[in-house]
């Protein structure tokens, strides 16, 4: 992904007497002549903005499609297992909730390639609207869809909560879309692909969604089972396998929001090499959140194995009905 070998040129303008170099708005004129000391190379490189190394741009085309294709295949086999539903997986606890995490996780399969930065041409301010607000709608479903089922806990496993399942699952979603609507209005086609990245108050509403869903919600959860554990009133939110998703999103939300005080100037950078890290971290960390759409049907296939794992008696039906009868006769 990306092309780090070859640096930016800058433009350079020159005639008989003058060597001028313009670098995106700043000019400077150096007179050269036999006799001076300092290269023209020299005055080149510490002229030179500070050019990051760019991992998500036309070359990482194929990563975005095998993220797809792989999210698109494993989301529609858990789905499959789910309703069909195969290997006992109709025992799975809070399996609504279950369906709706494949589901968002296909639907931002689907989406990935829409946003990729080689389909320049496929790319308007609709469509990049659009595309960020089901991306990262999606993700903050299925964060909340992760913290609901949690917060429910045993009742799920008792099937206590079919009547407000429905309720759930319309004020999640719900929650969701209004979430999305600060990155919805910002987000725009410059450099030729679509970009989340900005500053202005829409912006920093986002960043702080994004940081409010991704850490401070499993860290709240986390801090009220603990709690509820210390008190002695009864276990908390429950932590599963599920949980692992969350580790796929917050290094997005963290390098997001320490890129946009960058860019806004509320911390500054004290070196070149410093901008270099952190916009190649922004990368991964964008890369790494989605890669979830391809680990989220993994992380439900495990967790719906062991729950029927446990839920199913350890003793085979047929066995269980032979000693039966076995007793039944005896007492007769």
């Amino acid at each position: 992904m990306g092309n780090c070998l070859y640096p930016v040129n800058p433009s350079v303008l020159m005639d008989e007497n003058t060597s001028q170099i313009v670098f995106e708005g700043y000019n400077w004129s150096e007179f050269y002549d036999e006799n001076e000391s300092l290269s023209y190379d020299d005055n080149l490189e510490a002229a030179a903005p500070c050019h990051s190394c760019n991992l998500l741009d036309d070359s990482s085309l194929p990563f975005f499609i095998v993220a797809s294709v792989l999210g698109i295949l494993a989301n529609g086999a858990v789905l499959f297992a789910l309703i069909r539903p195969l290997f006992h997986w109709q025992l799975c606890p809070g399996r609504p909730f279950l369906v709706q995490l494949a589901v968002s996780s296909a639907l931002f399969s689907i989406l990935v390639p829409i946003l990729a930065p080689g389909i320049n041409s496929a790319h308007s301010t609709t469509m990049c609207q659009l595309g960020y607000g089901v991306w990262y709608g999606l993700a903050f479903a299925q964060a909340l869809l992760i913290g609901c089922r949690a917060c429910l806990g045993p009742k799920l496993g008792a099937h206590r909560v079919s009547g407000i399942t429905l309720g759930l699952t319309v004020g999640l979603w719900l929650v969701a879309a209004l979430l999305v609507l600060p990155i919805t209005l910002p987000s725009d086609t410059s450099h030729r692909f679509c970009s989340s990245r900005g500053l202005g108050t829409w912006q920093s509403i986002h960043i702080a969604a994004c940081f409010a869903i991704f850490i401070v919600l499993p860290l709240g959860l986390f801090g009220a089972m603990g709690l509820k554990k210390a008190l002695g009133r009864g276990p908390g939110p429950g932590v599963d396998i599920l949980w692992v998703w969350f580790m796929f999103w917050w290094p997005h939300a963290v390098f997001l929001g320490l890129d946009f005080l960058v860019r806004s100037r509320v911390f500054v950078l004290p070196t070149c090499l410093a901008q270099k890290v952190l916009d190649l971290l922004l990368n991964l960390a964008e890369a790494l959140a989605i890669l979830h759409c391809v680990a989220t049907p993994l992380l439900l296939a495990l967790f719906c194995h062991k729950a029927t794992r446990t839920s199913l008696p350890s003793e085979p039906l047929p066995a269980r009905c032979s000693s039966h009868l076995d007793t039944l006769g005896g007492k007769s």
